[in-house]
């Protein structure tokens, strides 16, 4: 049995070695240099591109080339074109002829948001002038932050020109000023203001201890006006106050618990010290 498996693969190794040579014999197929030349011609030239597509493909080809060549194309052919700024140029004036526009519809319902209409408190007496300027500075003092006290002015004489009384306007622009986001609202007014999030200033009066282990503090801030529970959650991360701190607190959540309403420290609140003048 050894002599015919010796025999065997002898016989195997003759046949891959005579199949070796054949291959090896076979002539190996190359372009000739001219044909490279021509076939490198036919695959890069501009004049010869598409070719070997369908007359369709050769369409779409053709259309797409033309559309990059205009969208490359600038008027001035200069390398530093000022093509940008005369476009943000005529949108700028596209914008203020909309807003002109605009203002002069809502004229017809406030003669004052007319562009072309004069300055209300320069038709005023000294006497009127004086009383809205006073009563624009006390507005301010009381805002504690929002509008300058020259537009708190202007808005006022507004509505003193339509035939309100300068009390009852000073009123009307508190009430409006405190509904409005961002504004710091007097505490006995948080439950009027219809947003989730208010902003509040006081001076924390008393300190509890938490009765729940993912409450950081809680206790009782109060102003001027009132005075409202306060917590602070351990995932707010809020700094640690103390009794008889000045803060300002801002973006915090409103809460209801039988009927009452209290204010929450939630991740996007932030704290104010004012004795401090830091931010937290």
């Amino acid at each position: 049995m050894s002599i015919e498996n010796s025999i065997r693969q002898e016989g195997s190794h003759t046949e891959q070695t005579i199949d070796e040579f054949e291959v090896a014999d076979e002539p190996e197929l190359r372009g000739s240099v001219e044909q490279e030349i021509q076939g490198k011609v036919d695959t890069n030239h501009h004049e010869a591109a598409g070719r070997g597509l369908t007359l369709e493909a050769e369409e779409k080809l053709e259309a797409r080339e033309m559309e990059l060549g205009r969208t490359r194309m600038r008027w001035d052919r200069r390398q530093e074109s000022d093509r940008e700024a005369r476009t943000r140029d005529v949108a700028e004036q596209g914008s203020r002829k909309r807003g002109r526009r605009f203002e002069k519809r809502a004229a017809s319902v406030d003669q004052w948001r007319d562009p072309d209409a004069v300055d209300p408190r320069a038709e005023m007496s000294r006497e009127e002038l004086a009383g809205v300027n006073k009563q624009a500075v006390r507005i301010k003092e009381r805002l504690k932050g929002g509008p300058t006290t020259a537009a708190i002015g202007r808005r006022l004489a507004e509505r003193v020109g339509r035939g309100v009384d300068l009390v009852d306007a000073s009123v009307e622009m508190m009430e409006a000023e405190w509904m409005s986001d961002g504004a710091v609202v007097p505490i006995d007014r948080i439950e009027d203001v219809p947003r989730s999030e208010v902003s509040i200033e006081g001076t924390i009066g008393v300190l509890w201890e938490p009765a729940h282990p993912s409450i950081n503090q809680v206790g009782l801030i109060a102003d001027e006006s009132g005075r409202t529970k306060f917590t602070s959650w351990i995932r707010s991360d809020a700094p640690m106050v103390e009794e008889g701190d000045e803060v300002v607190l801002r973006d915090v959540a409103k809460s209801w618990y039988e009927g009452r309403c209290s204010v929450a420290l939630t991740g996007w609140s932030e704290v104010r010290f004012e004795d401090r003048e830091q931010w937290w």
